[in-house]
């Protein structure tokens, strides 16, 4: 099936390019040799982003950031924007994945329970480990989930603070939530996220990776044949006091000019939110696609705030990923301005 998948590691500050680069790509493959098999832009976008989680140099399933009691908790959610449903998991220690488990809770909003229940958008913690054992979902146990990585960088910072309140001063770890978006040729078009949160967050947080209208969304305007989905990744707080991931897509399927609309929707609704007035830097940032299906073209737009975002993206057409490290140029302050790019396609039969 002809179509088109893009991923990033996060918003923030890229250390190793070719370490990202190299876990970009081999998403982007996972994901586009789903679709050459006849999968769906969700099975796409589920694999994508199971590679990304499953790289200890994410900060997403294994490798994800430690809470301020040295634990994993994870948060994912995923959005089919033909079907409009949406699954999401939160404080998730022991599935290795929570991305599956967030794609179960999103396609199984379609039927009711038994005696007619109203099935779970959202799970989270122990209730959610439960669920995702029953439905034979890979569980370990909860100190696997622990990198090197992660650990090393938890006895740092850790070292280095006595008193909860003095996280405001921690610069930004590396990278923040990972993220996919994909569409086929049939405008069926799904985003998802994954992420470990904040460094050294407080045990129990829900960050905008598990939140409806701010992680992610996708969404099909049939009359006017288009489709829009976009992933965010950054402050989660921040996205989620703007529903951000909703305003961007609500925006971007009605503009005439995706690029102008990404900057102003990060200018008017993010940048300058009144939600927002009393923080002077908002560090975000989003991979978007929007989709013709009458002229089988779309843009794929990129943006941030922080000084870098290692993205990588691919059609079924094309042999191989296009990766790229979006920087911020150095005139330009974090978390203050916007970096905007994007890169046009087209699919066929």
């Amino acid at each position: 099936m002809p179509g088109f998948i893009a991923v990033h590691t996060g918003a923030g500050n890229c250390i190793d390019e070719t370490l990202y680069n190299q876990v970009c790509k081999e998403a982007c493959i996972q994901g586009v040799n789903a679709l050459r098999d006849g999968g769906s832009a969700l099975d796409a976008c589920e694999l994508a982003i199971i590679t990304l989680e499953n790289s200890c140099a994410t900060n997403a399933g294994l490798g994800s950031n430690l809470t301020w009691n040295r634990q994993v908790e994870c948060d994912a959610c995923i959005m089919d924007g033909g079907t409009l449903q949406f699954g999401a998991c939160t404080n998730v220690s022991d599935v290795k994945n929570p991305i599956s488990l967030a794609r179960h809770l999103c396609e199984r909003q379609s039927k009711l329970l038994s005696f007619g229940r109203i099935p779970p958008m959202v799970l989270a913690g122990k209730g959610a480990s439960d669920y995702a054992e029953e439905i034979g979902l890979q569980m370990v146990p909860k100190e696997h989930m622990i990198s090197a990585k992660a650990a090393k960088i938890y006895d740092h910072y850790k070292r280095s603070i006595n008193k909860i309140e003095e996280l405001n001063h921690l610069k930004l770890s590396p990278l923040d939530t990972v993220g996919a978006v994909c569409v086929d040729a049939e405008g069926s078009i799904v985003a998802g996220c994954s992420s470990g949160g904040l460094l050294l967050k407080v045990g129990g947080r829900v960050g905008q990776a598990a939140t409806y209208g701010a992680g992610c969304w996708a969404m099909v305007d049939e009359t006017n044949c288009m489709s829009a989905a976009t992933c965010t990744t950054g402050n989660g707080e921040y996205l989620m006091k703007t529903l951000f991931a909703k305003e961007l897509v609500e925006d971007l399927i009605t503009c005439n000019c995706p690029i102008t609309s990404q900057h102003q929707t990060y200018k008017n609704k993010l940048l300058e939110s009144p939600f927002l007035s009393k923080h002077s830097e908002i560090h975000a940032g989003s991979l978007s696609i929007i989709y013709n299906t009458a002229s089988n073209d779309g843009d794929l737009l990129w943006a941030h705030t922080t000084s870098s975002m290692c993205l990588g993206f691919q059609s079924t057409k094309q042999k191989k990923p296009k990766l790229v490290l979006s920087k911020l140029p150095p005139n330009l302050p974090c978390g203050t301005k916007t970096v905007v790019s994007g890169h046009h396609f087209k699919l066929s039969y």
